[in-house]
């Protein structure tokens, strides 16, 4: 096992790669839930799925043995089994001793008690729950999530006005085609090679910082789901093993969704390009929504891969198929909560960017201003730089957010499928009802 805090895959390790694949004897052992002890009350808890079905007597989630923690984990507590619960003296309406009055009954919600070591109750997530747990982390850890991520969104921001400045402040070629209205290829690529030069470095600083970005941040939610803190420096030594095979999670990600998009576009491109003009304007528009839908259906179908990779330190092949797995069926559901994660992120960046654009515009009455009146692309230097500012709070601001829901879905759907709130509470040393274990537990 690895060093990771409970969250590798059963079996699973840098070396076994293929442990926890799908269809691989790991992840039939994931699916197999605990025994439940009278009274445990998982069997009625909302939001379970059912894909438990194939319970066995003996068999512990994830079939995670004591002993197969690493150092740090509490040992399993005497006689409280894997977190399970014992059946309370008093009945259901009454609380366990050591517990607050009401603690033993389901709130008015109609959820089950539930043990919160972290930001996030061990138990199925709903939607705000998951929301509210990505904020409490960046609270929480506020030092070490809003470093990660001021750090890379400096990085970010500066490749960015860097390569707009040198690239974009006097775009001749692009100047010289408003007097010419029918320009030739090599005056269409001289136009636009500025262009593609700037987006093109924009584009890979971005990514590089995303990857180093959701690498750490998804390091520090795990640990925030447990109660424990970690530094930057702890962050950075745990993610960087996987930074490699992030990046290239990432990239391959990017290929086949944008891949499914330009797929749906070739034939109606290759019609026009015939010279069919009506047959090949409709196959396009149909082509671009099909791919469009295809590429958004991948896109969800592999956005829990990501945290799969670094918190079971997974292959990339194995981390999407793991993706794949905990998506299925729940589809929908996943979808909704990425787009109210993607629309929110983009609210509050809009928010943050919109005063930096207006004080820049102020300031340069070059910039903002003559690009909408005179379509000139002529920025200067202190226009892009407050640009850039804005820029820079806009990434410290979105970056554990969206780092944080995505690692607490991929959370959420491992607690539905597979268990994972009775290995969370014990390597927490809490009861899976939110007690502390009767036993001595180690931190």
């Amino acid at each position: 096992m690895n060093d990771s805090p409970g969250w590798a895959s059963p079996g699973s390790s840098p070396s076994e790669p293929s442990k926890g694949a799908e269809g691989s004897p790991a992840d039939d052992a994931s699916r197999t839930p605990p025994p439940e002890p009278p009274g445990a009350g998982r069997q009625g808890r909302p939001g379970d799925q059912p894909e438990r079905p194939d319970a066995q007597p003996g068999r512990v989630p994830g079939n995670v043995q004591p002993g197969k923690w690493s150092a740090e984990q509490p040992p399993a507590s005497a006689g409280g089994g894997w977190g399970a619960a014992p059946p309370h003296p008093g009945g259901p309406g009454h609380p366990a001793p050591g517990q607050p009055p009401g603690w033993g009954a389901w709130n008015q919600w109609g959820r089950p008690p539930a043990a919160k070591p972290g930001v996030i109750p061990l138990r199925p997530l709903g939607v705000g729950e998951i929301l509210d747990g990505a904020v409490s982390t960046a609270r929480a850890h506020w030092r070490t999530a809003l470093g990660v991520a001021l750090g890379v969104a400096v990085l970010v921001q500066l490749a960015s006005t860097v390569a707009n400045g040198i690239w974009l402040r006097g775009n001749d070629g692009l100047e010289a085609l408003e007097n010419n209205p029918r320009p030739s290829t090599d005056e269409l690529l001289d136009a636009m090679s500025a262009t593609f030069s700037s987006a093109g470095i924009t584009l890979l600083a971005t990514l590089v910082g995303t990857v180093i970005a959701t690498a750490m941040l998804t390091i520090v939610v795990s640990r925030a789901v447990l109660g424990r803190t970690v530094n930057m420096s702890e962050a950075w030594r745990e993610s960087r093993p996987q930074l490699g095979r992030m990046l290239g999670l990432t990239v391959l990600v990017m290929l086949i969704v944008t891949g499914s998009v330009l797929a749906g576009t070739l034939p109606g491109i290759v019609l026009l390009a015939a010279g069919a003009t009506v047959a090949g304007s409709g196959l396009l528009l149909l082509g671009m929504i099909g791919g469009a839908a295809c590429g958004i259906w991948l896109w969800i179908r592999y956005c829990l891969a990501a945290p799969a990779l670094m918190l079971e330190r997974q292959r990339v092949t194995t981390a999407l198929r793991r993706s794949a797995k905990l998506v299925r069926n729940s589809w929908w559901r996943i979808f909704g909560i990425q787009i109210l994660a993607w629309l929110l992120v983009q609210i509050v960046s809009l928010i943050v960017q919109i005063p930096s654009s207006v004080l820049a515009s102020v300031i340069e009455g070059d910039g903002l201003r003559d690009v909408v009146l005179s379509g000139s692309l002529t920025f200067s230097w202190t226009y892009l730089i407050i640009v850039g500012i804005g820029g820079v709070l806009a990434m410290t601001v979105t970056l554990p957010l969206s780092a944080g829901i995505t690692a607490l879905l991929y959370m959420d759907q491992r607690i539905r499928r597979e268990a994972l709130d009775l290995e969370l509470a014990r390597a927490a040393g809490v009861d899976a009802s939110g007690s502390a274990p009767p036993g001595p537990a180690g931190s």
